[in-house]
């Protein structure tokens, strides 16, 4: 990131208003290199870790799983479980790393999480979300918010989901997002569950109505900037991008700042991959490949002349274990960029 940019620990803005537009947690793709190139593309936006489960967090490496670069911030951890006892003492851990949020995941419909009974299975216990929030809250010096669904299998939304947030908001949740669509948790896999269920974004910006004490920001099948101003127009306080953020990270989040803050910052594909050179070298010094940061960087000329010579050259060679920035060079002149001096 340019070094004047830098938004810091204390962040540009809140992380209130940095919510009202937010990359989703998406596992295997929002890791910490994820994060710092999207960072780079935007100043502002929120962006989420993976998801972590509290064992892993109480049990397994520490660094490893919640360490992040200082420049993400405002950046949020989302944590998975049902024990409150666990999710408070992964919170305490986890309030050491600085994060600016903590998030608790009620939407994953994953066949692991809903084994270990956390995830959108939990959106059939609202009573027991609460309590983990509750608990969460307490030991958390920054906002606990919830990450939700509209409901699972035969759940009627319309019933279960003002159920849900008045009962969480009761433990004090103040910010939820919500997957406006169901999950179903038996006949549809993970991948299935993001897109087959019907959205359904009327129902949550009738919550926003029906609870206007909340923040309420709205998830799932949103693909522009276009969409994003679209719902904040309606009422609701903010916009998740998932898979448009990673797969044409140029085409929304470059213009994200300027359309949704009225930041007059103006950052090209090109300069985003400059800025981004000095953390690459970074990694590779201290034993990386260059293919861990640069696989998030795919979609960076998605639709652009020579964004498929972009793509083949870092997908065939940036795994090579002595891959380095020449790699990233023969990339970029795929695209008419010019090598570093």
């Amino acid at each position: 990131m340019f070094e004047s940019e830098k938004p810091g620990k204390q962040g540009i803005l809140t992380v209130h208003d940095a919510a009202r537009l937010s990359v989703a947690p998406m596992m295997d793709w929002t890791d910490r290199h994820c994060r710092v190139f999207h960072r780079v593309l935007s100043r502002r936006a929120l962006l989420y870790t993976e998801m972590v489960t509290a064992p892993a967090v109480i049990h397994g490496d520490r660094a490893r799983l919640l360490g992040h670069d200082e420049s993400e911030h405002p950046v949020a951890l989302q944590l998975g479980g049902s024990d409150p006892k666990e999710l408070a003492e992964a919170t305490r851990i986890a309030a050491g790393f600085g994060y600016d949020e903590i998030n608790l995941n009620v939407g994953c419909p994953s066949d692991r999480v809903q084994s270990g009974c956390f995830g959108a299975v939990l959106m059939q216990r609202p009573e027991l979300v609460a309590d983990c929030a509750a608990a969460m809250i307490s030991e958390s010096p920054v906002e606990v918010t919830v990450k939700c669904r509209i409901g699972v299998d035969d759940q009627i939304p319309e019933e279960v989901l003002p159920d849900f947030l008045e009962k969480v908001s009761a433990a004090g949740v103040r910010r939820f997002t919500i997957h406006a669509r169901k999950a179903w948790l038996q006949g549809l896999s993970p991948k299935e569950n993001r897109d087959i269920p019907p959205l359904d974004y009327p129902l949550v910006v009738r919550m926003k109505r029906e609870f206007p004490q909340l923040d309420l920001s709205i998830n799932g099948g949103i693909t522009s900037l276009d969409q994003v101003q679209g719902f904040q127009a309606q009422g609701l306080d903010g916009v998740m991008l998932g898979r448009a953020a990673y797969h044409d990270p140029g085409g929304v989040l470059i213009e994200a700042d300027r359309r949704i803050w009225g930041d007059d910052r103006r950052i090209s594909r090109h300069d985003a991959v400059e800025a981004m050179r000095p953390y690459i070298v970074r990694h590779l010094q201290a034993g990386g490949r260059l293919h861990q940061i640069t696989r998030h960087m795919l979609g960076l000329f998605h639709g652009q002349p020579g964004a498929r010579g972009w793509r083949r050259v870092l997908s065939e060679r940036a795994h090579a274990p002595d891959a380095g920035l020449d790699v990233l060079d023969a990339a970029l002149a795929q695209v008419g960029g010019q090598a570093a001096a």
